[in-house]
């Protein structure tokens, strides 16, 4: 599956959800994106929730922005660097984060990053439109 495919079904499902319950405040609906109350209440929202295994080792993890605002792709490749493709990459270049560097591709790895997990950020960043607040990231436009 290509970034591009990936990046519209999940958008498709984070809206399915926030329209089932629009009813919530923005506090609730945000508390609602733990990972502890998504496994249980949507497991189809992401792969690892039917092994009940975070894609994230925080504790008070929290999947409302799966798929970070700083993260950039294009599915065709920004440029080559040393012989490699380079396929996303971090905006805000987080010390947290790294490159997955192989023989002829470059990709973001963000596993050792919680910036967008917290959920100080994402009331900071808050929209109820997860496409608006990813809206710098699919650079395949």
């Amino acid at each position: 599956m290509s970034y591009g495919d990936w990046f519209q079904a999940h958008g498709t499902k984070h809206k399915k959800i926030i329209k089932k319950l629009k009813h919530l405040s923005d506090d609730e609906l945000i508390a609602y994106f733990r990972f502890d109350n998504m496994v249980k209440h949507e497991p189809d929202f992401c792969p690892l929730y039917k092994d009940n295994k975070k894609c994230h080792d925080n504790q008070a993890l929290n999947c409302y922005f799966c798929a970070c605002p700083n993260f950039r792709f294009k599915d065709k490749g920004f440029e080559l660097q040393e012989r490699r493709t380079l396929f996303s990459y971090c905006d805000i270049d987080s010390k947290d984060g790294n490159q997955y560097l192989m023989e002829e591709a470059i990709h973001q790895n963000c596993a050792g990053c919680f910036v967008p997990h917290s959920e100080a950020y994402i009331k900071k960043h808050f929209t109820h439109d997860w496409f608006q607040a990813m809206n710098k990231v699919n650079r395949n436009v």
